[in-house]
């Protein structure tokens, strides 16, 4: 994993970046459910899954949150900290065998109103599975150092 130092000042709006990609695998869903104690039918039960609308097993929202922004976490910046997410949505399943990556846009840079000496840092998450379908979006929010705190 790299180490990038960057302050507040340092980022811009519309700056882009893309991750590698990864497939989903029945062991991903096995696993997340060990993890998370959620064995519900929609993901564990392929005879039930064929009675419902998209007629497979779809991924766990958690797990796809936790692939797919897990995905941007290549770089290590010791400025900065995730203060948390917002507008998560699923607007499209995710199936075993479905490719996802991540595309991620600074949209927003505002100061921080409780803490003078950082900056707020959106970045928008969009996930994206191999037919370029958004399968997650979310804001992540960074509480990020300014250069001369």
């Amino acid at each position: 994993m790299n180490q990038e130092p960057r302050f507040f000042e340092e980022f811009s709006l519309g700056e882009r970046r893309t991750t590698l990609a990864r497939t989903i695998t029945e062991t991903d869903f096995v696993v997340h459910a060990g993890h998370s104690g959620d064995y519900f039918p929609h993901h564990m039960d392929e005879e039930f899954c064929k009675t419902q609308p998209f007629k497979q097993r779809i991924a766990h929202g958690t797990m796809t949150f936790t692939i797919g922004i897990g995905l941007t976490a290549t770089t290590i910046n010791p400025h900065a900290m995730t203060y948390g997410y917002e507008r998560l949505r699923f607007p499209k399943p995710v199936f075993i065998g479905d490719t996802i990556h991540t595309e991620i846009e600074i949209s927003k840079a505002i100061d921080d109103p409780k803490r003078a000496a950082f900056g707020q840092i959106t970045e928008a998450c969009s996930v994206l599975n191999q037919r370029g379908e958004t399968v997650l979006f979310c804001e992540h929010i960074l509480l990020v150092k300014k250069r001369d705190a």
